[in-house]
Order: C-alpha cells, then sequence, then structure tokens
C-alpha cells in the first residue's frame, strides 16, 4: 500500500493519517484547511472514541509546527472550550 501524502506532516503517521482519509481528508492541504480541533473532534466521534489528548495534541502540532508535549495542556484546554460536552475518558495510560 502507498504511503499516504498526509505523512509529510510533522507527527502524522501511517494510523493517523487512515483515519483522516476516513474523514475525506486525503492531502496536507486539505488538512491544513480546516481547524485542527474540529478534525480532532470528527476523528472521535466518527472513527475512534478512543482518541486521547496526545492524540488531540499530535494533530495541533502537525497542523501549527507547535512541539506535542508543549502544547499538549493548551490544545486540551482549547479543545474543550471548542467542544464542551466531550472530555477525555480513555483507559490510555499516562495520557
Amino acid at each position: 500500500m502507498p504511503k499516504s501524502p498526509l505523512t509529510k506532516l510533522p507527527n502524522i503517521w501511517p494510523k493517523i493519517a487512515d483515519n483522516l482519509i476516513k474523514i475525506w481528508i486525503t492531502t496536507p492541504e486539505e488538512f491544513l484547511e480546516r481547524d485542527p480541533y474540529e478534525i480532532f473532534h470528527e476523528l472521535k466521534t466518527r472513527v475512534d472514541h478512543t482518541l486521547c489528548r496526545c492524540a488531540l495534541a499530535s494533530i495541533v502540532w502537525a497542523h501549527e509546527w507547535k512541539k506535542r508535549n508543549l502544547i499538549r495542556k493548551e490544545s486540551e484546554q482549547e479543545f474543550l472550550k471548542k467542544y464542551p460536552n466531550d472530555n477525555f475518558d480513555t483507559a490510555r495510560k499516562n495520557c
């Protein structure tokens, strides 16, 4: 299977690229045109409800070119402002 052009974005590995394709984002340009919080919310509600704040930070990093460890808390707070009824209930540890 050929590698998705989405993997050219920082921190977008093949699994995330596959999930992005499921919500009709197939190119880096399409990804960058969308709000990263909207992308995460759509992925979480339509593709994988177990996505955690680390996945959110990875998507924001790829969109804004900020390192994930520096924006994790900030991106979580911004997401909860935009989507107050969502949360990060997940069984994943250390996230």
